[in-house]
């Protein structure tokens, strides 16, 4: 007998409490050993139209649902009982005509929520309005049968128009609701794979996805330990062709938050080391933090082929260039940003008689620098006097740009008397090692390259990538969100030989945020996005695959209104049943952090505040403790959570009146409001069912944009 674990069983699962969770995991190991272990006091359930649907009693009211047959024992969902036998009884396991993958079927007849109205219930007042129209009217049964729609939703499905189309989501298998959304969003989807007659329906890839077999006690303990996580296991169709295809040049895929980037780019790289045995694979991003992150997904998706992780690495971009500059170059030490402005400082002081009139100040010197003069490695006055200054609205006459150079040639010299030097520098002399390997045919230390949020990269460290891997087949893959670019200003990458014209792909299924959260975070940012070489993202048509209550943003009259109305609605998800660990709060800045740690004192929970070492183990699912999770909108790159707070969006901290008080120069204003934007779209996006969004009045500027619903007093 197969002894099987279902998705429903872990979704429900992870929404017990601590203690629940152990007397169900320590029922499920010894169902595992004993499926019909007496002490279970198994009860089948009569009202259920599947007749191999069993209760098994874990405490007073807690029930575990089971499905028997002679071959398979399957946990199937947990829950307190009424809710628990309301499952049972809704649903069946059959085996679908077409696709032959065993699959769950709602219960047409049980829906409570009818998806498509009738005629007599659509009130007389909107009978005027114009109808929208049936989005798969032109598709036949069969076409909907082939993509995994059962027989008895085929009605259903024909007669949804666009608002219908997530209502009637939320009853049908994922592969189904996958296929209906790709031709709602313009696709062409493929057909569901057809089994053979005599196949087992739990072995089709469809079937995969819902119901996994446990072999032994470790294989049960490892499922048990991480919630199911689905999207790093499966992809979409869509998504599974820009993995397998073959790339002439380098490629890069885009989408908003949410729609899968990050596991089309662990499905890319575990798929090169998989059909190129002779090959090395990097997988890397840029900061250590999500490169943790992408490691612990990894090792799950790889945990039956432990051979594969001998060829593929996943590191942090400055990581593997520190290593790879040690084993090549020699010992380096990297100048911190503290460090470099404090040099700064006594050569701007150094240099002040020298200088006339120049009336810049600091901020722009800084900037300066560090986007022009050591981004593009200027090492003499000839490069800084003849480079195009591209997107910066301050013309520099060649006597400024001079008087200038001398400021950052004494920074030059510092540097080198400390025998410090700045990662900008390290990675564009380490490009120039692997181009010098390649010349004389050395084995290039990676054959493929996989970025993830490659929207943050700088210029040395594309730089570094293009002469690691550019000029090979499939050599570079890049995975990102320019409505997401939180960390490095815009550049041209064509002009550093990456041309992604041609093998540029959007994605435009949301699998991780709601429906409601999604539209309002868009706002924040235009319908495309175009980077500095003309590639467009474009964001529109992007749908997800669920819906969830309507985010919620108010504004206050002082700090503690705010703190007293965020710990009330803390406290409400808590009592709906959502874990602390679940839950993030963030804030702009750490001169806020202590705004959050006020609400979670309110609400009486406990809280971590996150530093990057935390955020790395947040963003390990099952890793993390029940604790509430606090922290900076920067340090929420990468995490996801079921709800989300975020506090403190007041006018002059979001955009920080510090970064906007800084600005010398009109682009550079305008590349301050861009990134403000986009990190209040990143911290929103992490939330997947509940986002409250709250400020001081008149509150930030961006929340107009989002159109707050209400203004408290």
């Amino acid at each position: 007998m197969d002894f099987r674990i279902a998705d429903t069983f872990t979704d429900s699962l992870a929404r017990l409490t601590g203690e629940e969770q152990k007397l169900v995991k320590t029922a499920a190991f010894d169902l595992q050993m004993n499926p019909v272990n007496p002490g279970m006091q198994l009860h089948k359930i009569e009202q259920s139209k599947d007749k191999h649907f069993w209760s098994a009693r874990m405490s007073r009211d807690l029930r575990l649902i089971v499905h028997r047959t002679a071959s398979s024992f399957l946990l199937c969902y947990v829950a307190h009982h009424d809710q628990a036998y309301r499952w049972a009884e809704r649903r069946k396991l059959e085996v679908h005509p077409t696709t032959g993958a065993a699959q769950w079927v709602e219960i047409r007849e049980r829906v409570e929520d009818i998806v498509v109205p009738s005629a007599q219930k659509v009130p007389l007042s909107s009978a005027f309005l114009p109808t929208k129209p049936a989005l798969f009217a032109h598709c036949s049964d069969d076409d909907l049968s082939a993509y995994g729609v059962p027989a008895e939703w085929l009605a259903d499905v024909r007669a949804a128009d666009e608002d219908a189309l997530l209502s009637l989501a939320d009853h049908l298998p994922a592969e189904a609701v996958e296929a209906l959304l790709e031709l709602a969003t313009g696709g062409s989807p493929a057909f569901a794979m057809a089994a053979p007659a005599d196949a087992d329906p739990f072995a089709h890839p469809d079937a995969q996805r819902r119901f996994r077999v446990m072999r032994d006690v470790e294989e049960l303990e490892r499922a048990l330990e991480f919630p199911w996580d689905k999207w790093t296991i499966f992809l979409h169709p869509a998504q599974l062709q820009l993995v397998e295809r073959d790339y002439s040049g380098p490629a890069r895929i885009a989408g908003s938050a949410g729609t899968g980037k990050t596991i089309v780019a662990l499905h890319r790289a575990v798929f090169l080391a998989r059909n190129h045995p002779d090959s090395r694979v990097l997988l890397t991003t840029f900061s250590d933090t999500l490169a943790y992150a992408l490691h612990d997904k990894l090792r799950r998706l790889i945990s039956n082929q432990p051979r594969l992780a001998e060829r593929l690495e996943v590191l942090s971009l400055n990581f593997i260039g520190r290593r790879l500059y040690q084993a090549q170059c020699g010992q380096v030490q990297v100048a911190s940003r503290e460090e470099l402005r404090a040099l700064m400082q006594t050569s701007w002081a150094e240099c002040a008689p020298n200088l006339g009139s120049l009336k810049f100040s600091f901020s722009f010197l800084f900037n300066e620098w560090e986007e022009m003069v050591d981004a593009w490695q200027l090492d003499n006055w000839d490069d800084y006097r003849d480079i195009k200054r591209l997107g910066r609205k301050i013309r520099l006459s060649e006597a400024q740009r001079f008087a200038l150079w001398q400021v950052f040639e004494v920074l030059h010299a510092k540097l080198a008397r400390r025998r410090l030097t700045t990662w900008a520098r390290l990675f564009t002399q380490l490009a120039q090692a692997q181009l010098q390997r390649s010349a004389v045919g050395q084995t290039p230390v990676f054959d493929h390259v996989v970025v993830d949020e490659a929207q943050d990269i700088s210029v040395s460290q594309l730089r570094f990538l293009t002469a690691l891997a550019g000029t090979t087949p499939n050599g570079l893959f890049f995975a990102g969100d320019l409505g997401q670019r939180i960390f490095q200003p815009p550049f041209s990458w064509k002009s550093l030989g990456v041309d992604v014209r041609g093998r540029s792909r959007t994605l435009h299924v949301n699998y991780r945020t709601s429906h409601q959260i999604r539209v309002q975070a868009d706002r924040l940012l235009g319908p495309e996005v175009s980077d500095v070489d003309g590639n467009t993202e474009d964001r529109c048509g992007t749908v997800s695959v669920f819906n969830g209550p309507k985010p919620a943003i108010g504004l206050f009259g002082d700090e503690e209104q705010e703190i007293h109305a965020v710990a009330d609605w803390l406290r409400a998800r808590v009592a709906e049943g959502t874990p602390a660990r679940d839950i993030g709060l963030f804030v702009r800045s750490d001169a806020e952090i202590g705004r959050a740690q006020a609400a979670a004192n309110r609400a009486a929970l406990g809280y971590a505040v996150l530093d990057d070492r935390l955020a790395a183990i947040t963003a390990m699912p099952g890793a993390a403790p029940d604790l509430l999770n606090i922290g900076t909108m920067h340090l929420a790159k990468g995490l996801e959570f079921r709800v989300v707070a975020v506090m403190a969006c007041d006018d002059e901290v979001l955009p920080l009146q510090e970064r906007v008080e800084s600005v010398a120069d009109k682009a550079d204003l305008e590349e301050v409001y861009n990134t403000e934007r986009n990190l209040l779209y990143v911290a929103c996006t992490r939330a997947r069912d509940q986002l409250l969004i709250t400020g001081i009045e008149p509150g930030s500027e961006f929340l107009q944009d989002m159109q707050y619903i209400r203004r408290a007093s």
